[in-house]
């Protein structure tokens, strides 16, 4: 299971850094820290935070195009996964890091895109190199669905109810413990869960429902980044809403690319 599968376990939008409380909080202390200071620090905005979701994004293209490169120069798998292994696990440690210490955001979240690039990197060079033409199929997926979704939630026909919020929230958590079982299950060299990886109709359809519940993340990250704007966040909280969207854009990306990868090899 990824980090990025694992860090959605936790929280109520299924994001385990958008929780409930975190705009309300922030802004709380933002006040009870005095009027002066706020104003001097300024407030979350929306296109604060879509800045510098382009900032991290930026660099998680850079970081991944230096793995990439050095795949497909080598020829060598051995190669690059040190790398995707180092930055996979650097990844998730400054993830866990900027969930816990918010206000830290603004060197955090650069960080965590770098490490992530890495392994992005690395891995879909590996796919690429198995089935050509599936990257740019993975990323064309993950954009499109990022924009149809918040298209669907700009315009009121997505609306995240506290029903689905449940929902989602739910099937996110299934999702990542059945992921840590079939972890354990493969360490143990019993082979995990089948199906996970199978591409009989069963493990296909297994992977369109994850893209969906993926999918469905993006909607409450909108919303509660949303909040936190209308509330007057502190402005640290741009870069922190700008990580969770990427948390789970990575998580999309990465579950696009198993199943076209399932469906590739029928």
């Amino acid at each position: 299971m990824s980090n990025h599968k694992a860090l959605n376990m936790f929280g109520r939008s299924g994001n385990p850094a958008l929780k409930a409380d975190t705009f309300s909080q922030s802004a709380r202390g933002t006040s009870s820290s005095g009027g002066i200071q706020s104003m001097a620090s300024g407030t979350m905005t929306l296109q604060g935070t879509v800045n510098k979701t382009g900032i991290l994004l930026a660099l998680v293209v850079l970081s991944a195009t230096y793995t990439w490169n050095l795949f497909f120069d080598s020829g060598d798998a051995g190669a690059v996964m040190p790398l995707a292994i180092g930055g996979a696990i650097v990844g998730f440690i400054f993830a866990l890091i900027t969930i816990f210490k918010k206000q830290w955001a603004g060197t955090t979240a650069p960080i965590y895109a770098l490490a992530e690039g890495l392994f992005l990197g690395a891995i879909s060079a590996i796919f690429e190199a198995q089935y050509p033409g599936i990257v740019i199929q993975a990323v064309g997926l993950t954009l499109g669905t990022l924009a149809s979704l918040l298209f669907l939630y700009k315009t009121g026909i997505v609306k995240p109810t506290e029903n689905f919020r449940l929902m989602v929230t739910s099937a996110t958590m299934g999702i990542g413990l059945l992921y840590l079982v079939s972890m354990l299950m493969n360490m143990f060299g019993s082979g995990g869960v089948g199906f996970i990886h199978s591409n009989g109709l069963f493990g296909i359809g297994f992977s369109l429902f994850v893209v969906a519940i993926a999918a469905l993340n993006l909607v409450l990250d909108f919303d509660f980044i949303e909040q936190g704007s209308e509330m007057g966040a502190p402005k640290y909280m741009e870069w922190f809403g700008a990580f969770s969207l990427m948390v789970t854009l990575i998580w999309l990306y990465l579950e696009m690319l198993r199943l076209l990868a399932k469906l590739r090899s029928r």
